[in-house]
């Protein structure tokens, strides 16, 4: 067959492609995971970008674990993804790049203020400022994990005063957390379920208190695990 003859046929085919409703291509869209994929469909025409648009704005869940992601292309992504719940940019493999930048552009998409989980494990490159401002409009977060990170007090004060219904936070090896941020952090987010402070330099006898202030807490340390158990003392 001719060059000639086969162009009818990828006419055709072409057409047929562009006939497809917009929630159908947002519904196939939805089920490919990898972002690079989603970022080449964007290219293809208009009709396709906002299929991925669509696709986005729909997840309940994003998961950078994984990818190689920078400020712009991660906090883009969020900003599309309006029904968000779930966000997790853990540090992985590849290594997420991503800084405090990324979190102020990040915290001002309009899905944060229904995050219930946020996971930003392992960011090396974040400091209190990026987890400030994220954390000042998660006001509905109720699982957070900022363990891996350089984060102080600072942090702590800001998830006190913005998160009422935390129920679980990961701590681990957050080795400038000190014995006043776990205390004012317990004290403050009373629906507080458990903690891991596994790797951090506090003392045993700031866990005690912590269970003084909230006796169903359960600390996971790598040395104990209290829980109601525990007398208060």
């Amino acid at each position: 067959m001719s060059s000639s003859d086969m162009w009818p046929i990828e006419m055709e085919l072409e057409a047929e492609i562009d006939r497809l409703p917009i929630d159908l291509l947002a519904h196939i869209f939805a089920m490919i995971p990898s972002f690079t994929d989603l970022a080449q469909a964007c290219g293809v025409c208009r009709k396709w970008k906002e299929g991925v648009k669509l696709s986005l704005g729909r997840r309940e869940s994003l998961s950078f674990a994984g990818w190689k992601m920078d400020d712009y292309s991660t906090a883009r992504l969020i900003h599309h993804a309006y029904s968000l719940r779930q966000l997790d940019i853990s540090r992985s493999r590849w290594g997420c790049q991503i800084t405090d930048h990324g979190l102020h552009e990040i915290s001002l998409a309009k899905c944060i203020p229904n995050l219930k989980s946020i996971s930003l494990w392992g960011m090396a490159g974040i400091t209190d400022k990026g987890v400030v401002q994220l954390i000042s409009r998660a006001n509905s977060l109720q699982n957070l994990n900022i363990g891996g990170t350089f984060v102080t007090d600072v942090s702590l004060f800001a998830i006190a005063d913005n998160c009422p219904n935390l129920k679980t936070i990961g701590l681990w090896s957050c080795r400038h957390v000190t014995e006043t941020g776990l205390l004012i952090l317990v004290s403050k987010c009373r629906k507080l379920e458990s903690i891991n402070v596994w790797g951090m330099r506090v003392p045993v006898d700031c866990f005690i208190g912590l269970v003084a202030i909230s006796p169903s807490l359960q600390i996971k340390s790598r040395s104990l695990l209290l829980n109601s158990m525990w007398p208060v003392l």
